[in-house]
């Protein structure tokens, strides 16, 4: 009977996709889907007690490309590594202040007063119906916040600028990558370039994450993904994290875990 108990709680977890946790790997427990790609910039927050910023990936995600802030405006991808200075929201023209200006998007003051509190408010609670109308929309995906971000871009049913003065990229056709994974057991990675130019620019991995050199990357395993380095830097915290094996490892059985 005990074993018989035992078998059925497997098969729910089977059938949820929650057999991470049963992995080799001691992958970070997800938040809530509203809350995947959330960051607390709170670089300087403490020394001048001041409020931290509280940043949706998603809201902006729907408007922007990564390559806008990432490229652009010279935001590091690792989080709280980019030297901001709010100067009461002016930030001399840079980072965020290049489209939180009042013209294009809204600034530290409006016709009301100072919106300071819009962005230094570190309560994630704020925007989930708009975030569930958002996700009812498009297309989904089984783990992060839900949406199949890559899936709603070539369906047109989101349509990111590329850039702050409206051009456009002309796309470079790279090849996918075939990764053969070191550990036995599992099966190939592959790597789509053209889906990560379309979000980000070259620049944005080589060759601070990545090397040029193909197998010549040492952090490209998954014990440091987990730390946060390689594929981890975004897998991790804004793209579909790690618990999505399949998305990356397609011969691999389709539920949550290794």
């Amino acid at each position: 009977m005990k074993i018989l108990y035992l078998l059925l709680l497997m098969s729910m977890f089977l059938y949820e996709g929650r057999l991470s946790a049963q992995s080799p790997f001691d992958l970070p427990p997800l938040p809530p889907s509203e809350n995947y790609g959330d960051i607390v910039i709170d670089r300087t927050a403490k020394a001048t007690k001041g409020t931290p910023v509280y940043f949706s990936h998603w809201v902006h995600r729907v408007k922007y490309t990564c390559r806008v802030c990432h490229y652009e405006l010279e935001f590091s991808m690792q989080s709280n590594e980019t030297p901001i200075v709010c100067d009461n929201g002016t930030m001399k023209g840079r980072y965020c202040a290049a489209c939180h200006n009042g013209k294009v998007s809204f600034g530290p003051k409006d016709e009301d007063g100072e919106t300071c509190s819009r962005c230094h408010d570190a309560d994630s609670s704020s925007g989930g119906r708009k975030f569930n109308e958002l996700q009812n929309r498009l297309p989904k995906s089984r783990f992060g916040n839900g949406i199949d971000w890559s899936r709603a871009l070539n369906d047109g049913l989101i349509k990111p600028a590329d850039s702050l003065s409206g051009e456009v990229r002309e796309l470079v056709n790279v090849r996918n990558l075939v990764l053969e994974a070191e550990m036995r057991g599992i099966s190939y990675a592959v790597f789509p370039h053209r889906t990560h130019e379309q979000w980000l620019d070259c620049s944005s991995c080589h060759p601070e994450l990545f090397n040029i050199k193909k197998k010549s990357t040492e952090s490209l395993r998954m014990i440091n993904m987990i730390r946060g380095d390689s594929c981890g830097v975004c897998h991790l915290r804004v793209a579909f994290p790690l618990d999505d094996c399949k998305k990356c490892h397609p011969k691999m059985r389709n539920w949550g875990g290794y």
